[in-house]
């Protein structure tokens, strides 16, 4: 299957959503009028991007279209296209692993498949011929180190773990050594996703990101959140928490493949200003995709 075609399938259940509420609306107007902007601006937010990026949305779509003297519905779906990959295009959406080693630390809640997240990156740079070493640095949920040590052997990568209840900020560190020693080029940190309160999770985070500023201090790092699309704007909410607490980077939208909700990528991009890089549309390795904005709305509308 090809790469179009699979973010197109992947996001098959939104995009059939889409097509009976946007669709209505494109083919239901015959000219751009006040009640054909209001009916999109409601299917934009049904679709998930929220009250504020689809008013945004359709703000800019009344300024283009009165610029470009456009009349035809039809016209205004390529125009909204248009800014919807604008809206998405917030930065470079490659990961920045330009040193030897570069680091990965991965972040989000409980739950929304950050450790299989990691496990599908380590088997995509795998194959991409480069060293990959797990860091199991979410000591405090049981399973989360025998998890990631299974997509290790999957990977054909190396993990740095220590005993449940361990303090992450010494597994990373251990994590850093062995890949320095090993010479790995890339490391991947697991963290953990909930701790007793916002102030403990903050302070777990920066006592990690002090230690690799510490050992590795001219060492690429990207900071990746990771988020389960099926939440919705709950997700966004998450977002910004994380954004405030942990300096996000990057962010991969897990799980999209199970939602009609898709716009809430839209959503994220453009209430954080940090690129979307990577989108999981199933369950396979090659399922987690890089991100490229004008192919996600082109499978969508």
């Amino acid at each position: 299957m090809g790469f179009f075609n699979k973010i197109k399938e992947g996001l098959s259940k939104t995009r059939k959503a889409m097509a009976t509420t946007l669709g209505s609306v494109f083919s239901g107007f015959s000219n751009l009028d006040d009640e054909f902007y209001d009916e999109l601006e409601e299917s934009l937010i049904l679709a998930d991007l929220g009250v504020e990026t689809a008013g945004k949305a359709v703000a800019a779509l009344r300024k283009r279209a009165k610029e470009n003297r456009l009349k035809e519905p039809e016209e205004a779906r390529q125009a909204l296209k248009d800014i919807l990959v604008e809206m998405l295009t917030v930065g470079d959406t490659a990961l920045n692993l330009g040193t030897k080693p570069s680091v990965i630390l991965v972040i989000g809640v409980n739950g929304v498949g950050k450790t299989t997240t990691i496990g599908k990156l380590a088997k995509q740079l795998t194959g991409q011929e480069k060293k990959v070493l797990l860091c199991a640095g979410d000591t405090f949920r049981a399973a989360a180190a025998d998890q990631l040590e299974i997509w290790a052997g999957r990977a054909g990568a190396d993990i740095v773990r220590q005993h449940e209840g361990a303090d992450p900020a010494a597994v990373v560190y251990d994590g850093i050594q062995a890949a320095k020693a090993r010479g790995a080029d890339v490391i991947l940190c697991d963290t953990a996703g909930r701790l007793h309160n916002k102030a403990n999770l903050m302070n777990e985070l920066n006592k990690i990101s002090r230690i690799i500023q510490r050992e590795l201090p001219e060492a690429d790092k990207e900071v990746l959140l990771v988020l389960d699309a099926t939440t919705g704007q709950n997700g966004l909410i998450q977002a910004k928490e994380f954004k405030e607490i942990a300096g996000v980077t990057a962010i991969a939208l897990t799980k999209l493949d199970g939602t009609a909700k898709g716009g809430i990528v839209i959503a994220v991009a453009d209430a954080l200003q940090i690129p979307v890089k990577f989108i999981g549309v199933g369950e396979k390795a090659d399922d987690l995709m890089p991100f490229d904005a004008r192919d996600f709305v082109n499978a969508l509308l």
